[in-house]
């Protein structure tokens, strides 16, 4: 299918000129349903975009990389079949479900009219929508390949949330790299969404103050600022580690990102509303390890199976207090649902909520002033080589267009010396307080040595 459109933001063009629906090659499982998990009603079905740059291949034309890629994406999906499928609500649960029947997953192919080097890789807002992602609802999986003028390429693979969390879609990721080059699989996807609810359901009725039923049209219109600025930070590894030191005085120990999330919480409540006397942060917490026991490993689970912790502080409390005193704060939060009785505990509120969606209160806007953050530092960056050499760059970003909460998401660099990308979605007043720091300096083509 031949398509020709141009989209045109002052000098950066994209023109897209072919899209292809690629199907799994088989052997595959008899068509079926795959009923989502209580945790997958979780994910809000909002659609989670990662995007890879990668400097002019030695050998490859662009036609023979992308012949290779769609050739290793048919075989990856053999194994990771739901991705090749289609998503409908079923009219007796009015929940989402995955149609495993082979419908295939998009692959778009794109032309910039100009090179790597002069992307505006700090402000996403101009490069995102509709230029380096397009989305087509009706595939949960997808993926864009824009060539540049330099011979530089980007691919953004844009997933539904229902087929899993940033856990699910980097074992995925990751495997397809294996195919792509020749390797034996370090991954058996295990696709059975058997996190199921206790018998009675019980939970602790403070689940209650945290989540909330919700629906499609509430979080299509989630209540939200007039702006929203998407942005990418470069953090080098020193002020990571200065952090982290500042943090583990007196004989503490705080991981880098509860460090890094109390320096945050101090910045933000300076660029908040004064009639706000408390602000929230939250962060996403990967229940996978809490989850297992003995053998029962959930490495390889491909699905949803995360929670949010969301602490609560006084402005004047987190104003006057320093980043070894935030720090605490957010380490008392983030422990209360890394174990296993809170994941439970949620899976069976869940139950009770049933039928339907569910969200985090904050999420949906409902909580104040917030700030979530996302680490994704054993999401593959560096590794992720289809054949045609290493990324400069991979992160994650957002086509949401409405959001009731700031969001921070902080991947290890593809440099390999420590140094973070940091994607954000922030208000104006946190994006101007972030950069009048020198911590989140503003990503540029010098960052990723173009």
């Amino acid at each position: 299918m031949e398509v020709h459109q141009a989209d045109v933001h002052g000098k950066f063009e994209v023109n897209f000129t072919s899209k292809t629906v690629i199907k799994a090659i088989g052997p595959l499982p008899e068509p079926h349903i795959i009923t989502l998990s209580n945790l997958d009603l979780l994910s809000g079905r909002f659609p989670v975009t990662y995007f890879y740059f990668y400097h002019r291949p030695v050998l490859d034309d662009f036609s023979s990389i992308i012949e290779a890629l769609k050739c290793s994406l048919a075989k990856i999906l053999n194994h990771y079949y739901p991705f090749s499928g289609r998503i409908a609500e079923n009219p007796n649960t009015n929940e989402p479900e995955i149609i495993c029947d082979n419908s295939g997953a998009l692959v778009v192919e794109a032309h910039a009219n100009i090179p790597l080097k002069d992307l505006d890789f700090h402000n996403l807002n101009l490069s995102l929508q509709g230029k380096l992602v397009s989305i087509n609802p009706e595939f949960p999986f997808q993926v864009q390949v824009t060539n540049y003028t330099c011979g530089g390429i980007s691919i953004t693979f844009t997933f539904d949330h229902a087929l899993g969390d940033a856990s699910a879609f980097g074992k995925f990721l990751f495997s397809w790299s294996e195919i792509a080059l020749r390797r034996p699989l370090s991954c058996i996807p295990d696709h059975r969404r058997n996190l199921h609810a206790r018998c009675p359901p019980t939970y602790d009725p403070l689940l209650d103050r945290t989540f909330v039923k919700c629906t499609m049209e509430e979080i299509v219109n989630i209540p939200t600022m007039n702006t929203l600025l998407k942005r990418l930070y470069h953090v080098d590894a020193s002020s990571i580690n200065h952090l982290q030191k500042l943090a583990c005085l007196n004989g503490h120990k705080r991981t880098k990102i509860e460090a890094f999330s109390a320096y945050l919480w101090k910045v933000m409540v300076k660029a908040i509303d004064e009639k706000h006397e408390k602000c929230n942060m939250g962060w996403l917490v990967d229940g996978r390890m809490s989850m297992c026991a003995g053998q029962n490993s959930l490495s390889n689970y491909i699905g949803n199976v995360l929670s949010v912790a969301v602490g609560e502080a006084s402005v004047v409390e987190v104003k006057q207090g320093s980043i070894l005193d935030v720090a605490k704060i957010v380490h008392k939060v983030i422990s209360k649902v890394t174990n296993k009785a809170h994941f439970l505990d949620l899976i069976d509120w869940i139950e009770c909520h049933r039928p339907g969606l569910m969200l985090s209160r904050t999420v949906l806007g409902r909580g104040g002033p917030t700030l979530v953050v996302s680490s994704g530092r054993r999401f593959p960056v560096s590794e992720l080589d289809f054949g045609f050499g290493t990324p400069v760059l991979g992160t994650v970003c957002s086509t949401i267009e409405r959001l009731g909460v700031g969001y921070i998401n902080q991947r290890q660099s593809a440099r390999g010396d420590g140094s973070w990308t940091v994607s954000a979605i922030l208000w104006p007043e946190l994006a101007a307080a972030l950069e009048s720091d020198s911590i989140l300096q503003p990503m540029t083509a010098t960052h990723l040595q173009l």
